[in-house]
């Protein structure tokens, strides 16, 4: 949820205007109205979510494999939140991991205000492109099958 997770002032002092969320079958929050320095916009699911990477200058994402490489490989500043509830946590396992590489920053719900106060995109090093096999290679050994 939006509010009171992520107030809308924590995104207007980094210079963001706009914030897209896909919110899945979660509860929209009538709150969601955004600020007149912060434009709202909230979405269930799209077949592809190509296009709003594409126009995205920071995304928050959960730790899905496929949601990083999707991102990583549009090129673009990823802020990973893990779901500490989740039982044998890959996600957490591959956050880590793309952290120690350089290519994310990672926290969970309870420390994405703070994340996004001190972040330091600058820091992020480019995921390289088209290799979904070497990502393969390195979630096999993230999760334990290798």
């Amino acid at each position: 949820p939006f509010p009171p997770l992520l107030p809308p002032q924590v995104l207007q002092s980094r210079g963001y205007q706009k914030l897209v969320l896909q919110v899945g079958r979660g509860e929209l929050k009538p709150a969601l109205r955004g600020s007149p320095a912060l434009a709202v916009e909230a979405f269930r699911f799209k077949d592809s979510l190509a296009e709003d990477l594409r126009r995205a200058d920071l995304v928050i994402s959960h730790a899905g494999a496929g949601s990083c490489l999707e991102t990583l490989e549009e090129g673009k500043p990823l802020i990973v939140v893990t779901n500490e509830k989740l039982m044998n946590n890959h996600q957490l396992e591959l956050a880590k991991q793309l952290h120690r590489d350089g290519h994310v920053l990672y926290c969970n719900c309870s420390t994405l205000v703070e994340t996004l106060q001190s972040m330091d995109l600058s820091t992020l090093k480019p995921y390289p492109p088209g290799q979904p096999e070497k990502f393969a290679l390195f979630l096999d050994k993230v999760v334990g099958f290798q």
